[in-house]
């Protein structure tokens, strides 16, 4: 592969992770630029991980992953999905909503893993490639990094302007791009 075709593939895969960072940035309240550093920090690691996961899995369980990891992304994404919408249509509880569990770590990571199947399906394939496969996933990475980042802010202007249901549009957004993965993989 060539630096072009390496540079477009790390977009590629960090599209998914961008719409989800965008539902993610709209339902926080105002994320600051640290919080939408280390979303991207940590969405960036993890699918930068992935491809080298599925490249060392290529050698032998291609056809079991490619036959399923649409669907592991797309149930993934459907529950996290529904469980924003739930929340964005609960009525608000007295006691002060605790961003830290909600948007934290393991949420992001989650959300992380359910955007980067695709990487691990990319990976698998380059398995059969002769492509230096480090290379392609810090690219990826620093793609993701990117891209996620940008995402938060935006949604955080998106946030500000839809009022405290934004979760809903969060929730929405994570349908879709599971949605699209499925199509894409089901129709390819």
């Amino acid at each position: 592969m060539n630096p072009i075709s390496i540079l477009l593939l790390g977009f590629a895969m960090s599209t998914d992770a961008f719409a989800a960072a965008i539902g993610k940035g709209a339902a926080m309240t105002r994320p600051r630029l640290s919080q939408a550093l280390r979303a991207g920090l940590i969405f960036g690691v993890i699918e930068a991980i992935t491809p080298v996961i599925g490249w060392l899995l290529g050698k032998g369980a291609s056809r079991y992953i490619e036959a399923w990891d649409h669907w592991i992304a797309f149930g993934l994404l459907l529950v996290l999905g529904l469980h924003m919408i739930w929340n964005g249509w609960k009525p608000d509880a007295d006691e002060p909503v605790d961003e830290a569990r909600k948007h934290g770590v393991v949420g992001l990571a989650i959300t992380g893993l359910s955007t980067s199947i695709d990487a691990l399906a990319v990976g698998v394939g380059l398995a059969f490639v002769d492509t230096p496969i480090a290379v392609v996933a810090v690219v990826i990475g620093l793609c993701t990094f990117t891209m996620v980042t940008l995402g938060v802010m935006l949604g955080r202007v998106l946030g500000g302007m839809v009022g405290k249901r934004a979760e809903i549009i969060g929730g929405i957004i994570l349908i879709g791009v599971g949605a699209v993965i499925l199509y894409e993989h089901l129709s390819a």
